[in-house]
């Protein structure tokens, strides 16, 4: 059915009528909704300043990294790691990390597509590509839990890192354990 049958198939005012409420409460429900999840962003920001500034730095003015509240609930303030290679600099990265011997954090993939009846040669599969032409895609990665564990070692034992280079953050982070009941 195209458009000028469309505009020509009466519709009822009652369904009309029953259509735009329904559209009415899409709209609000879409409002409300939207209201809901800038909310909830407000108060995961406020939590997360509490859990990363305000308590570390009370703790710390405090002189301690434990307490326990007198309702047995354990408050312990921790080294947070986080990093991650920003896409602008991976050659850079992953140069600094082959000079400064980390090459083994490097996890290298390589794809090919190869046609029918070529399966003996998916073994040998970079010298085939290369003695044949075939073209192939070389991915390299560093996972981000292998560079987060690669980054708490450096810094916790003093080495040298580029911090911008890793996207390297460090926070000291709240860890709140209720009293088992």
């Amino acid at each position: 059915m195209d458009i000028e049958q469309l505009s020509k198939i009466d519709i009822s005012t009652d369904s009309v009528n029953s259509i735009t409420q329904k559209c009415d409460e899409l709209q609000k429900l879409q409002a409300e909704a939207e209201q809901l999840e800038e909310k909830l962003s407000s108060i995961k920001s406020k939590a997360r300043d509490y859990e990363e500034r305000i308590i570390p730095e009370m703790m710390q003015e405090a002189g301690v990294s434990k307490l326990e509240l007198k309702d047995g609930t354990k408050v312990e303030v921790k080294p947070f790691y986080a990093a991650k290679i920003p896409e602008s600099r991976v050659e850079e990265a992953f140069s600094w990390l082959r000079t400064n011997g980390h090459e083994d954090l490097i996890k290298n993939t390589i794809t090919t597509q190869f046609d029918k009846g070529q399966d003996n040669q998916v073994s040998e599969l970079i010298n085939v590509c290369e003695k044949f032409g075939f073209n192939y895609n070389q991915k390299q990665k560093v996972e981000p839990m292998t560079l987060k564990a690669f980054v708490r070692d450096q810094v916790e034992n003093g080495k040298e890192l580029p911090f911008d280079m890793f996207g390297v953050y460090i926070a000291n982070k709240t860890k709140i354990t209720n009293k088992e009941k």
